[in-house]
């Protein structure tokens, strides 16, 4: 009897339209996928070899499977309480035992006022204080290592990627990758509301230099909509050392460096106004950085492999060790 048949037995009066992070999310069916991968345990183990990474998420722990969803913020105060109302209505809806950080990026509006009466109510969400402004990277990194999650999500605060994108993501990584990136050009026509011209221009030049000097195939990596399993972030976010936009393509190259398997995938996204960022300030500096990767890279600094791997492998104060 063959490790497949089992499992079909298990699965065949399951709706094969589902997707692999429907059927994860669902309890009665992890229940009976937990049942099913309790059988192929017992084989032989040449004969479960062949099993996907996305079954090997699919024991019967993932009834324990947590998420941690971080949001940077900085002078956010007119649209967080909106985000907040949105990311929360959703996890509810899913069922999911999950986390919202927002970590505050020194803000001096009531942008941490605001997140403190709605911890206050509800226990699900954190919040995490920068010492200071010091970037959209280190607020990440901040909220990234300050999460308890199996999965980890990090999204901007304008939800320019709707929330409800997030299965995509999930999607990805029940399917083997370590890694999902939401892309706003992948499929270009899921864009809702695209940036300016020139916006979009600086962008393509960007994501040219970037694959030049990085050598990251990505056709999108600045699209603020990112999963990690707990194993990659807790590898990658600790060597981290860009603090404010161009921390992006450092992450994704860390992530090939260690060799991570990262997937990038096509989601909605509407341009929101309000954006901080200078296309020529910013850009000019966002360059530099990339330089400055290549740079560590090349002086060792991101040699602190076995450290970083030793890390990922502990368990966090009060929580069993990744299982992902």
């Amino acid at each position: 009897m063959s490790a497949g048949y089992l499992l079909s037995c298990h699965f065949r009066h399951l709706p094969c339209s589902l997707s692999p992070f429907s059927y994860l999310s669902n309890k009665p069916l992890r229940r009976t996928i937990g049942a099913a991968y309790g059988l192929v345990a017992t084989l032989p183990l040449e004969m479960t070899s062949y099993l996907s990474r996305a079954g090997r998420i699919a024991t019967s722990q993932f009834d324990e499977m947590t998420y941690s969803i971080v949001i940077p913020a900085y002078n956010e105060g007119q649209r967080l309480g909106a985000t907040l109302d949105k990311v929360l209505a959703y996890v509810l809806k899913q069922g999911w035992d999950a986390e919202i950080i927002v970590v505050n990026d020194g803000s001096k509006d009531n942008t941490a006022e605001i997140v403190r009466t709605y911890a206050a109510k509800d226990p699900m969400v954190r919040l995490v204080e920068n010492p200071g402004n010091r970037g959209k990277g280190y607020s990440v990194r901040n909220g990234v290592l300050s999460s308890r999650g199996d999965i980890v999500v990090f999204s901007d605060a304008d939800l320019s990627s709707p929330i409800e994108e997030m299965p995509k993501l999930l999607d990805a990584l029940a399917r083997g990758a370590d890694i999902a990136i939401g892309s706003r050009w992948v499929r270009a026509e899921l864009q809702t509301q695209r940036q300016s011209l020139h916006r979009q221009v600086f962008g393509r030049m960007f994501n040219l230099l970037m694959r030049a000097v990085l050598g990251l195939q990505f056709k999108d990596t600045q699209c603020g909509f990112k999963a990690f399993t707990r194993r990659a972030a807790e590898t990658i976010f600790p060597l981290e050392r860009i603090e404010r936009w161009g921390f992006d393509p450092e992450i994704l190259f860390l992530a090939r460096k260690f060799g991570f398997r990262t997937d990038e995938v096509p989601v909605r996204w509407g341009h929101s106004g309000g954006t901080r960022i200078n296309p020529l300030i910013d850009g000019a500096r966002m360059c530099e950085e990339m330089l400055r990767i290549r740079w560590y890279d090349l002086t060792g600094k991101y040699d602190g492999r076995l450290a970083a791997v030793a890390q990922a492998a502990k368990p966090l104060p009060g929580r069993p060790a990744p299982r992902v």
